[in-house]
């Protein structure tokens, strides 16, 4: 069991900067690929970024390849999301997930994540 809580979001201005971090608890962790994925109302949960377990390999979405960077520190039991030029597109509650099992090809499905954090508001204003 993973249990996972984000921080870090909050209002910022379109070209500003956040760091989001998702603190684990469990023993476990670095067996675990992380991703992070957002989600507006009404529409699925879209993929983000993801990180395999040592950390050597990420992946991202298309649309923030480039201004965000995903990280990991094990020692730390914690993933974080570094967002740069951010957009007001970019708006959103971003969520933390934990994926037992470790394929490229399904890091991008919301549905092969095992655990998810709560979620935590990004608002970027125009």
């Amino acid at each position: 069991q993973v249990q996972l809580v984000e921080s870090g979001g909050g209002l910022v201005q379109a070209g500003g900067s956040l760091r989001l971090s998702c603190a684990a608890s469990g023993h476990t962790f670095s067996s675990y690929a992380m991703g992070w994925f957002r989600q507006v109302p009404g529409k699925e949960r879209e993929f983000v970024a993801a990180i395999s377990w040592g950390g050597s390999n990420t992946y991202y979405a298309e649309s923030v390849k480039g201004r965000f960077t995903i990280s990991r520190d094990n020692a730390k039991n914690t993933v974080a999301l570094q967002m740069n030029s951010l957009k007001p597109e970019d708006t959103t509650v971003y969520y933390c997930a934990a994926a037992r099992q470790f394929n490229p090809v399904f890091l991008r499905i919301a549905l092969k994540y095992d655990y998810w954090g709560q979620g935590t508001q990004v608002t970027v204003s125009s």
